[in-house]
């Protein structure tokens, strides 16, 4: 029996993975199926690129807006449940899934390649670990699982924070075990100049604070979102949070937040170059590309 055909839309952030995804799900009459772990948190809209009803030109987009900021914890485990759950779904309707997004750990762990830990979140640990700064975390995470510490991301507060929960709870962060997966995966990255890159990152950047990025961030700690929670989630959130609390003026915070998201997008580049399984495409990529890929 074949395996569902799964295709998937990567690349570093600012790349145009979202409009791509869009393109390819009108082009096949597809689905799309966010792998982002900032967009599934409601009013988290403008910071993650989220994209709007007008974007989306009437293809159905799933794993946006479904989880809390202030109450929730979106896990990976939690996005493979939701994922494979979207996917059933679109495949039952004879449709294609597309997933597009820039979370490759949660693409991991769907993918078999690496196994979430069995650890449910802790509230009361988090809260904790969220009020440190990025070496405290780091320095806490060595001392009690220095393997993990070696390998992570550590610009990361979320993936440090998590490794500390799970470590606290088992003694170490168990290391990744690749299993089948049950669909077959149809890979694309989008390759990008970083010259071109940094340009699009710089007036991605511009258009969402003037779009009212900052008044987001401030409508959420109005709403009860703690500044440590919004400082975990990282880049514009961590930098507009410490901006609105006096750490910094604007001019200062836009240019942080500037060489945060050209760091990121470097690290995330790294993190593809690892997969041999994806199929580069040039930037500008279209849908027509992928299809003559796909039909290969």
């Amino acid at each position: 029996m074949d395996k569902p055909c799964i295709i998937t839309i990567v690349g570093p952030t600012a790349s145009g993975k979202s409009a791509l995804a869009i393109d390819l799900a009108l082009a096949l009459g597809g689905e799309v199926i966010s792998a982002d772990s900032r967009q599934v948190y409601r009013g988290m809209d403008i910071g993650t690129g989220k994209v709007t009803p007008e974007e989306t030109r009437g293809v159905p987009h799933h794993l946006l807006n479904i989880a809390d900021p202030v109450t929730d914890t979106y896990t990976a485990t939690d996005f493979k449940y939701d994922a494979e759950a979207a996917i059933t779904d679109i495949v039952s309707r004879g449709t294609v899934p597309i997933i597009c997004g820039g979370t490759f750990f949660y693409l991991d762990v769907l993918r078999g390649k690496m196994q979430p830990a069995p650890v449910p979140p802790n509230p009361p640990l988090r809260a904790e670990l969220e009020a440190l700064p990025l070496p405290a975390l780091l320095e806490h995470l060595h001392s009690i699982d220095r393997r993990r510490a070696t390998t992570i991301d550590t610009k990361n507060p979320r993936r440090l924070i998590r490794a500390i929960e799970i470590a606290t709870a088992l003694g170490h962060v168990p290391e990744p075990i690749v299993t089948d997966s049950p669909y077959e995966w149809k890979m694309f990255g989008i390759e990008i100049t970083p010259e071109t890159l940094r340009t699009r990152i710089a007036s991605r950047l511009d258009e969402r604070l003037t779009a009212g990025m900052t008044h987001e961030v401030a409508d959420l700690r109005t709403q009860g979102v703690s500044d440590e929670r919004l400082i975990s989630f990282g880049l514009e959130y961590r930098f507009i949070t410490e901006h609105l609390r006096g750490d910094y003026d604007y001019e200062t915070m836009r240019t942080k937040l500037y060489y945060a998201i050209c760091q990121y997008a470097k690290r995330q580049r790294t993190w593809l170059r690892r997969d041999d399984t994806i199929t580069w495409l040039s930037f500008p990529v279209t849908a027509a590309q992928v299809l003559t890929h796909l039909q290969k």
